[in-house]
């Protein structure tokens, strides 16, 4: 038997069709040869070998493709320990900074936004078109179209201070929710929407201001309110919708004090929601308001009684004209649902709720 060198010649046992070979990674003749490692000589390589259908001889098993093998999956496996704390803080981050699912409409996102609401749910809040008082903003029934001033029954019997009130859309649904997700859960980013929503309504009211540029006063929070929740939404909403503005208008955050804390207004009379509101208000620097015109912005308007009170102590102050402007109206007929859903939320947003009902 010829020897292969650095090998000592051995007899190799085969069972029929299949030939075990050992090698030094030669290739060719040498390859045909059974042989055993000489301990000087380099790592051997065994195959098992099977003779086809055809009488020749293929590799059914190599001893160094099983080792190239275990170590590619040795070094994936300490890859993966390695990454693996990294991707779970990665998607830790990012289940909280966007958040899977639409919070309206509970269908999954499909795109990454610092606004945790689908393109439709965003797409389905629309201007209110519904036909409405040309004082307070709030709809009118079939009745009262047919008077003919334009004026609901609450703008004839109490005239309110401000004179002119728009909102850019219904309270409810979409909006309303969207209104929700950043005064209840503190999703910041909101604001830049409903400040788009808002800047639209301003730039209506910009005409009837005349010449000169209004100051923008959002209506504020009591100190403890605002402590307790962090920030004043009718103030975040006011700077987005000013920086979308195609005028720069003067922003007055300080200009108007809430100087004490008001009840709830639901349920109460439309004397006694005036009451509940009597000096709750006071301007800081009298001097800023004396003879300007005043745009007052908030969240929310549901009865008025709040804006008018603003706009009561703007104009004892000096001021010439007051406007208000609003992103959302709670509407006459939809005031009794509200108090129902205030009745069913739980505690926490039964009282943002009843305050959000005093505007």
């Amino acid at each position: 038997m010829k020897s292969v060198p650095g090998t000592l010649p051995v007899i190799c046992a085969s069972a029929p069709n299949v030939l075990i070979l050992a090698c030094h990674g030669a290739t060719g003749p040498e390859i045909s040869q059974p042989a055993l490692r000489h301990p000087a000589a380099p790592a051997t390589r065994v195959s098992f070998c099977a003779r086809g259908a055809h009488g020749g001889w293929r590799v059914v098993f190599s001893s160094c493709e099983t080792l190239e093998r275990k170590r590619r999956e040795q070094r994936a496996e300490q890859r993966a320990v390695l990454v693996a704390p990294l991707q779970a803080l990665l998607q830790n981050v990012f289940s909280v900074l966007f958040p899977s699912d639409c919070r309206l409409c509970r269908t999954p996102l499909n795109n990454i936004s610092r606004i945790p609401v689908c393109a439709e749910c965003l797409e389905a809040i629309q201007p209110a078109r519904a036909p409405q008082c040309v004082i307070c903003g709030d709809r009118l029934t079939g009745a009262q179209l047919l008077v003919g001033n334009g004026r609901c029954h609450g703008c004839r019997d109490f005239e309110p201070e401000f004179a002119r009130a728009i909102s850019f859309g219904e309270y409810e649904s979409g909006l309303r929710g969207l209104i929700h997700l950043l005064k209840y859960e503190s999703v910041l980013p909101v604001a830049s929407v409903l400040g788009n929503m808002l800047a639209f309504v301003i730039e209506e009211l910009l005409p009837a201001c005349g010449d000169a540029l209004p100051l923008v006063v959002p209506v504020p929070l009591h100190k403890s309110k605002r402590s307790d929740r962090g920030f004043n939404q009718a103030e975040l909403i006011t700077r987005a919708a000013v920086k979308r503005l195609p005028k720069r208008l003067e922003l007055a955050t300080g200009l108007l004090v809430r100087q004490r804390v008001t009840i709830s207004q639901v349920g109460l009379t439309r004397e006694q929601r005036i009451e509940n509101m009597r000096d709750a208000f006071r301007v800081r620097d009298r001097h800023q308001v004396r003879g300007a015109t005043v745009i007052l912005a908030d969240d929310v308007m549901t009865t008025g009684t709040t804006l008018s009170e603003c706009a009561r102590v703007l104009k004892q102050a000096g001021a010439e004209r007051v406007f208000a402007a609003t992103v959302a109206r709670a509407f006459q007929g939809a005031l009794q649902d509200i108090a129902i859903h205030v009745e069913r939320e739980p505690v926490i947003h039964a009282e943002e709720e009843a305050i959000a009902v005093s505007v």
